[in-house]
C-alpha cells in the first residue's frame, strides 16, 4: 500500500519543481523584458528631450508621469519639455514638484530658477538660486544670478558673475551679447560697444549683438556702420535701427537719411521703413 503513496508523493514532487522552474524561467524571461522596457524608456526619453516636437514630448511626459508619479526622470522630462515649449508658468509648476523629490539635484534648482525668470518671478527665481549651493558652479547657474542681479541693479555682482559665465563655456557669445546689454542699460556705451564686437568675433550669426552694436554706438551718436560681417538685408535692417535711434535722439535729418539708405539697401521692399520715412515727412508736412 506504500508503493503508490510514494509515486503520488515523487509525482507531486516533480510537478512541484517542474513548477518552480516554469516561474523561475518566467520572472527571467520577466526580468529580461522589463530591463529592454527600461533601456527602450530611457532612449525614448533622450528622443523627446531633444528631437521631438515640444508639446509632444509634453503629452508623453504628462502621460509618463500619470502613470507613474514616483519616477523623477519622468517629471523632470516633463518640467524640461515644457520650458522647450515655452510655456514657463506650468514648467514653474512642475519643476517645484521635481526639486522636492528624492533625487532631485542642484542643476534641477538652476533649471527651476531659469523657469521661474522666463515667467517673470524674479524674486523667487532669486530665492531658488540661493538655495544652490557654491559648489555647483555651471554656466547656466552663473548666467541666471548675472541676469538677477542686473534685475536688482546689483552691477558689481553682475559684472562678477557675467566674468564667471564667460570662463565655464567655449561658446560664449550670447553671454557677452547679454552682459553687454546690461552695460548698454547702464549708460556704459564704450563698454557695451566692446562687448558687442567681442560676442560678434565669437559668433558671426548673431544678429542680436549686431542690433545692440548699432545701439551703443547711436548712443555716443556714432551714425556709422561698424566692420561686420552683414548681407545685404542685414545691412538694412542695422541702417534702420540706426535710423530710429537718431530720430529718438532728435538728429532727424540724420534719421531720414539713413532710412532712405535703408530702404535702397535693403534687396525687397523694406516696408518698415518706408513708413518711418513717410510718418517722418508727413509730421513735417
Amino acid at each position: 500500500m506504500r508503493q503508490p503513496i510514494f509515486v503520488s508523493a515523487t509525482l507531486a514532487g516533480a510537478l512541484f519543481l517542474s513548477a518552480c522552474a516554469e516561474k523561475n524561467a518566467n520572472d527571467t524571461v520577466e526580468r529580461a523584458f522589463k530591463d529592454v522596457n527600461v533601456v527602450d524608456e530611457t532612449n525614448l526619453t533622450d528622443v523627446m528631450l531633444t528631437v521631438a516636437d515640444p508639446n509632444e514630448a509634453v503629452a508623453y511626459f504628462t502621460r509618463s508621469v500619470n502613470e507613474d508619479p514616483e519616477r523623477i526622470d519622468f517629471q523632470r522630462g516633463l518640467a524640461v519639455s515644457l520650458v522647450r515649449a515655452k510655456r514657463f508658468t506650468e514648467a514653474s509648476v512642475a519643476f517645484a514638484k521635481l526639486v522636492k523629490m528624492d533625487g532631485a539635484t542642484a542643476g534641477d534648482r538652476v533649471d527651476y530658477a531659469h523657469a521661474l525668470i522666463r515667467s517673470g518671478d524674479w524674486a523667487k527665481a532669486e530665492k531658488t538660486l540661493d538655495t544652490v549651493p557654491p559648489t555647483h558652479e555651471t554656466f547656466q547657474r552663473y548666467r541666471l544670478e548675472a541676469m538677477v542681479a542686473d534685475s536688482n541693479q546689483e552691477w558689481k555682482k553682475s559684472d562678477s558673475f557675467y566674468e564667471t559665465a564667460v570662463g565655464l563655456t567655449t561658446r560664449p557669445a550670447s553671454i557677452m551679447n547679454n552682459w553687454g546689454y546690461s552695460k548698454l542699460t547702464r549708460g556704459e556705451y564704450k563698454e557695451a560697444e566692446r562687448l558687442f564686437g567681442d560676442a560678434i568675433r565669437q559668433d558671426p550669426t548673431l544678429f542680436t549683438a549686431k542690433n545692440n552694436l548699432i545701439l551703443a554706438r547711436s548712443a555716443q551718436r556714432d551714425y556709422t556702420l561698424p566692420v561686420i560681417p552683414m548681407d545685404q538685408t542685414e545691412r538694412a535692417q542695422l541702417l534702420h535701427t540706426m535710423a530710429l535711434s537718431a530720430i529718438k535722439q532728435g538728429d532727424v535729418e540724420t534719421g531720414k537719411s539713413l532710412l532712405r539708405d535703408a530702404i535702397d539697401t535693403h534687396p525687397q521692399h523694406f516696408e518698415a521703413a518706408v513708413r518711418s520715412l513717410q510718418a517722418l515727412d508727413n509730421s513735417n508736412g
